[in-house]
This record gives structure tokens, sequence and C-alpha cells, in this order.
């Protein structure tokens, strides 16, 4: 049976500690102590991720859905003339430019880019398991010389490693998808706790780099937090630092992803160039469906070598499974856990904290680690490394791939106008 523990729950969910040790004290989340430590079972875990969550939680950085912002200055370039190309399965197409991942996790937003024919010379993440993903695919099979290791953005002996590491290429985009905790209120002003500072840092970076161009990625939430204070306050402080930023918020099913997954993408550069965003090239008429994106694995037997890890069922369970209606949960509600998302459509959004619970539409069991992967546009030669736990964090964490790769072409073709000005 798996137990997690107090951080682990914590950070699968995306709570605090210490909104977990309140959940358990209040009896919402059922554990059991074994000597001094709580130990969370996995079904106890599920049970309470499709419960209601206490909304004063310590996470003010929720996933909550918010209009569309139709104020947004965007300047939208076909992207279309460029997307058959696939630096990815063919490593010698690059397009000239490198980039550094901050926050990179197991790599989606850096397979993106390197489909784009971007080049990456380095990446920083702290979670060990991510990171040996991002070694293995970057650069023991494509081959990239990159120095990556497990390590903490917040040391400054780390950043100093990073900037000796490059100090002899010319960066042309640093990305990050940085965490947005930390940012608080203090009266009518936006604060940044300088315990959660991972926005400060990723600042702080671009500031001594100076990359032709920033992307940053986060969910859509950002937008309503603090009442748009935390986006304007990202706004002006790049502004601060010579970059104007454009922002909007971007489908990964407009990017040929088998998945509705939204996220707010801000693109700046320094040199008074356009920042573009890429066009979308699906519409929901013609977007990848879920059924597209994994029919390929019906037939496949479990392969651990390719992440794809069956979980076993009781035949109670397998019935149950069975029974739910596409478009349903398990559990008789709407929440993404459990769910199973309908054959014909994009999946739900794949999720961190249950995405190992996305219910087959075809078969009686959840989707492998290798199906979610496929649902976050990864290419099946991108292998997850560690257990199949954290194999799911990790993929659950990721930007999608082609997402990915759609923000790359739309900011190569921004570098272009510096060509263009030469």
């Amino acid at each position: 049976m798996d137990f997690y523990s107090i951080a682990e729950t914590a950070r699968m969910s995306g709570q605090s500690q210490k909104t977990i040790r309140r959940h358990i004290a209040a009896g919402k989340l059922k554990a059991d102590k074994i000597g001094n430590c709580y130990r969370i079972t996995k079904e106890n875990y599920n049970k309470w991720l499709i419960s209601d969550l206490d909304p004063e939680q310590d996470n003010i950085f929720n996933e909550t859905i918010v209009e569309e912002q139709t104020s947004d200055k965007v300047n939208w370039v076909d992207i279309t003339d460029s997307w058959v190309y696939d630096g990815w399965s063919n490593v010698n197409y690059r397009n000239g430019f490198n980039f550094i991942d901050l926050f990179s996790g197991a790599g989606g937003l850096s397979c993106g880019l390197t489909m784009a024919g971007f080049t990456p010379v380095a990446s920083v993440e702290i979670m060990p398991e991510a990171v040996a993903t991002y070694k293995y695919n970057f650069v023991e099979q494509k081959g990239f010389n990159e120095n990556v290791q497990t390590r903490d953005i917040r040391e400054e002996s780390v950043k100093q490693e990073l900037y000796d590491s490059v100090s002899d290429k010319h960066i042309h985009l640093i990305v990050g998808g940085f965490p947005c905790q930390g940012f608080s209120m203090a009266g009518h002003r936006v604060v940044t706790d300088p315990r959660n500072s991972l926005y400060l840092e990723m600042l702080e970076i671009v500031k001594h780099i100076q990359p032709d161009f920033v992307v940053m990625e986060n969910v859509e939430g950002l937008r309503s937090m603090l009442d748009g204070k935390v986006e304007t306050k990202i706004i002006n402080d790049y502004k601060e630092a010579g970059y104007d930023i454009n922002v909007t918020v971007l489908n990964s099913a407009d990017y040929g992803v088998p998945q509705i997954r939204k996220r707010v993408i801000f693109i700046g550069n320094r040199h008074g160039l356009k920042n573009y965003h890429p066009k979308p090239i699906f519409s929901p008429e013609n977007y990848v469906t879920l059924g597209e994106g994994i029919k390929r694995f019906m037939s496949i037997p479990e392969n651990k070598q390719i992440n794809h890890i069956f979980t076993r069922h009781s035949e109670k369970m397998m019935e149950q499974i069975a029974a739910v209606p596409e478009g349903q949960s398990l559990y008789g509600n709407y929440s993404d856990a459990w769910k199973k998302s309908p054959w014909d459509k994009p999946s739900c959004t794949v999720k961190e904290n249950h995405g190992g619970v996305n219910i087959h539409p075809k078969l009686p069991r959840v989707l492998t680690p290798r199906e979610l992967a496929a649902l976050q546009s990864f290419p099946d030669d991108f292998i997850f490394q560690g257990s199949k736990k954290w194999q799911l964090v990790q993929i659950g964490n990721a930007v999608p791939a082609l997402l990915g790769k759609a923000i790359g072409i739309a900011v190569m073709k921004g570098l272009a106008q510096l060509e263009e000005k030469d």
C-alpha cells in the first residue's frame, strides 16, 4: 500500500504543509499516525482530492477559471509555415537560438522549444526525479551539451554556476514557470514574501544575463490573483528591468495537444520589438481528441521501459470503472479526479495531484503514465525517470510540449526582427 508523508501530500496537491495538517486535524483528510509522523494512504489522498477544499487555504494561487480578458494587447503571428519542422526528432534542425529553462521540471517546455529548433544550454530544477528525466532525455539521448543537476535556484552559488556555464554563449531566451505562492498584500500594495521568492530569483537571473526575450508561464488563475495586481506587478517589474511584456491566455488544444489546458503566457523583450503570441492552428471543430492521442497504446502490453505501467485494479473496481459514463467521474461528480473524458474530445486537464486516476474511455483501468504523457503531447521517446508516482507528478506538472513548440516558433519570429535591424 502506498503511503504519502505530509510533505509529499503538500507537494502533489499544491497545498502548504500547514494546510495539510489543518485538514488532518479537522478530519477532512484521513491520516494514520505512525510513530511521530502522519502517513496518508493513496485511497484517502484521492478521496480528499475530490472533496471540497478549505476556501481559506494557505495557497492563494489556485487554478480558478476566470473570464478571458478581451483587453489584452496581443500580437498574433501565423506559425504554420514552421510547424512542419521538428527539432526533437531531428536534432540537426537548429534555428541558431539558445535558451535557459528555469524551474524546468521534467522538460515539457524545453522539449517544445527544442522542437521549434532552439538549443537548450542550461536548466535549473530542484526535484531529483525531474532532473534525472531531463538529463536522460536532453543530454544522454539527444546529446545537448548541458550541465544538468539537482539545484536550488535560491542559492547564490547555483546562480553563479549558471552564469559561469553560459558566460561564453549568447542567450536569446530565458523561460520559466515560477510558483506564485509568495505573493501577498500589505495595505494596497503587492509584496513578495521572502520565504517564497522564486519569482524574484528568476527576475534577478534575467537582469544579470539580459536575454533578448523572456517567456513566463503560469496557470490561468494568476490573472485574477489579488484582483489582477500580481499580473500588473510582473509586467511593471520587467518593464523596470528593460523588458516590455505582452500577456494572454493560450489553450493547449489550439496547438494540437489532445487536452484542454489553459495557461497564461507572458512574452517580453528588451529591444523594443513586437512580442508575438502564436496564432491558434486548431479550432474546436478539429481539435486532436483523447482517442487520437492514446489509441496507439490500446493493444500494447505493459512496458515499464516506456512508462506504460498499469495500475492493478480489483475485479470490483474494474466493473465500476467500466460503468462510468464518458464525461463523468467514478464518484458521481464532474471533478477531474477519477474522470472518464470522452474518447472523441480533448481530455480534461492532466494534473499533478491526481494525474494517475484519469479513467481510460475504452478499457477498465486508469491511464498509464505513457498515455498521460501522450495527452501532454510528449514524444513517445521521451522517457520519465523515477517511480510511477514521481512519473505522474512530473507529467502533471509539465507544460505540454506542443504548446512549448508554438511559443518557441512565435519567439523565433520575434527574434527574426533583430536580424532585420542588423
